[in-house]
Order: C-alpha cells, then structure tokens, then sequence
C-alpha cells in the first residue's frame, strides 16, 4: 500500500490569523516533513475564495514550487477543478510540472462541488459535467498524440501539422491521471476512461467497497489505450487520520475540531456534497464517525482500522487527511506516529524493498 497527504491549505485561525498568509509556509514545512518520513505523495487541493475551507487558487504554481523545495516524494493534484479550466492548459501545465519535478507529477481531476467557486470565476456550475465529459477526451489525445482538431459546445482549438502540444512529460504516455468520484455517474466515467480512482474521506467501508465495483466493471471495458494510463486500477482512498500514544488521547486531541470540520461538507456553499458522496447526514457524532470513517487513535487501533479497511475495498492508497484545527504540531506528531508505527505494517522491510524495485 501507498500512503500519501491530502493538504487542503485550509486555515486554521488560531495560529494564521486573517489574512492567513501564514497558511502556505506550515503547509509548505508539512510537505518537507512528509517526504522527510518517508511518505509516497503529496496530495494538494485547489479552492477559491472561501476561509472556510481551502485557499489554493493555482495547484500549478504550487507544485512547481514544491518540485524546487523536495527531490522524492511525489506531488499531486488532488483535485484541480476542471471545469474552471482550458482542458489544453492543462495537459500542458501538468507536462511541464513533471518535467520541472523529474517525473514526479500525478494529475487528479474533478467537477467541483462549491457553487461559489463558480460564480466567483463566471462558470456554469449546472453545467459542470457536461464540461469535464467533453475535456476529457480532449485531454487524452493531446497526451496521447500531441494533436487535435476540437469543436464543442465548450472548447474549441486546433494543432496539427507541424505544431504539437509542448513540453512532452518524463512519464509515458503521461503522468498517472485521477478523477475524483462522489457518484456512481462519475465514479464509472472514470473506469469507463482509465483513470485511477480518488474517493472521499466521508463514506463508510461498505460504500466505499460498492463505488470501487462500480469502477473495476467500468474499468475492465475501457479501451486499452486508456488503460495504458499508470494510475489505472489504482484506488486512492482519503480518510482522516490521527495518531497518538492512546485511544482516549485522540479523542481528546480531535473530537471537536473534526464535527466542527466535517459539519462545513453540509452547509450551503457545498451544493449538497456531503449528501452525494456518503451517507452521513446533519447532527454527526464523534461515536458514529469513529463506526464508519475515522483512522483515529493508538497506532494499534489505526493499524487494525486500516487492515480492515483494506480488507474491505482493496485500497491501493491511503491519503491522510488532517484538519488544521488540530494545530500545527499535534499534526506534526501524528505524521511522525503514523510513519514510524503504521506505515511499517503495511511494507516489507527496507532491504526487501530495494531487492524488489
């Protein structure tokens, strides 16, 4: 199994005050320390507009920031909002990022959910689907033949000839290629064109098992060109996480922070989210978060969630997912508690990893 971090760049008002500025360097240091303990990804996300939330205008600019300030860990999207993006600009912003990266780069990719992210940028929110099924096939043949003649309803543009789609990535045919899925619509377009599979930290194991079968069938008949895609088959789950010396100490570390956090997936400005993707309603009790979607606890009792987890889906991934209302170093601590003790559980011994690869 792969473990990487969800960072959502979400201010945590007691230690970044507004204008939250602070944000970036504490999630920039998070990063540095992640790939310091030995994590596989780190998983950015873009948001507009909101304190509530996230603040990440341009998952680009920063991953190739990140290129610059790490040399191993792999750098991810997850998710840019596609529909608030020229599909080519995007094909070719992700190619340079890997080349700047070393071939580090991984490209998850969503509808949205936050109908004022769509407003603030003069996109038609309704319109959204409709706008990711028509880029899609866009961005696979600029990746796949580096030329296209397109004219939808959406995107328009031509290169052929002696033009082509530049920079060309490290990675062939082209970096590993995510879609986020909070719906089986969404969740089989995905199978349905290659791409590997990014589920919510919200939904119990048991949806989560029933949307990766949703996937695996759309997976098997897709066209093999698509499959050539590297993050094909692959199924990263996101859960919140948190680790410490006991039980009781977790709780008391996060219950608040994570109903205060979780309860935001309900409000207004989420265009019902929390209902699409899991069957979690209002009212959330810590009890019944631990039941269903929480990694919390003992490194023992994380361990045996996550085996049973695994057991349950056939993850391939893990992304941790941290609120920051936890506070800077209580995050800091349940990184390193999870690298030292979890991780090891779940990978052979270092020397029988480098026989291996």
């Amino acid at each position: 199994m792969e473990f990487g971090v969800l960072f959502t760049s979400h201010p945590n008002p007691a230690e970044e005050p507004y204008p939250h500025r602070d944000v970036h360097a504490r999630t920039t240091a998070e990063i540095e320390e992640a790939e310091r303990l030995g994590f596989d990804t780190a998983w950015i996300a873009e948001h507009h507009f909101s304190t509530n939330y996230g603040i990440m205008p341009d998952c680009f600019a920063y991953m190739a920031y990140l290129a610059a300030r790490t040399s191993r860990i792999g750098i991810g999207a997850a998710v840019i909002t596609l529909p608030l993006y020229d599909p080519i600009r995007v094909v070719e912003n992700t190619a340079f990022v890997d080349i700047l990266s070393n071939g580090r780069v991984k490209l998850g990719i969503g509808s949205g959910y936050r109908p004022y992210e769509f407003e603030g940028l003069g996109k038609d929110f309704e319109r959204r689907r409709e706008m990711v099924a028509e880029a899609i096939p866009l961005m696979l043949e600029a990746f796949h033949r580096r030329r296209w003649t397109h004219q939808g309803a959406h995107f328009q543009g031509t290169v052929e000839g002696q033009y082509e789609m530049l920079p060309v990535p490290v990675q062939e045919p082209h970096p590993p290629l995510y879609m986020a899925g909070g719906t089986d619509r969404s969740i089989a377009e995905a199978g349905a064109n290659g791409f590997g599979l990014m589920l919510s930290t919200l939904p119990s194991a048991e949806t989560l098992a029933r949307q990766i079968g949703v996937y695996r069938d759309a997976l098997a008949k897709a066209p093999a060109q698509m499959r050539a895609n590297p993050a094909a088959g692959q199924v990263d789950i996101a859960r919140y996480v948190y680790v410490a010396e006991t039980d009781p100490q977790a709780r008391a570390d996060t219950e608040d922070a994570i109903i205060r956090h979780i309860a935001h997936f309900g409000g207004a400005g989420t265009g019902g989210y929390l209902g699409s993707v899991s069957e979690k309603g209002q009212g959330l009790r810590y009890d019944d978060l631990m039941e269903t979607t929480l990694l919390h606890g003992s490194a023992e009792t994380v361990v045996a969630k996550l085996r049973a987890l695994q057991a349950k889906t056939g993850l391939t991934s893990l992304l941790l997912h941290y609120p920051p209302y936890y506070g800077g170093a209580k995050i800091k601590r349940s990184l390193q508690l999870f690298a030292e003790r979890v991780m090891p559980a779940f990978r052979p011994p270092s020397g029988a990893r480098v026989a291996a690869e």
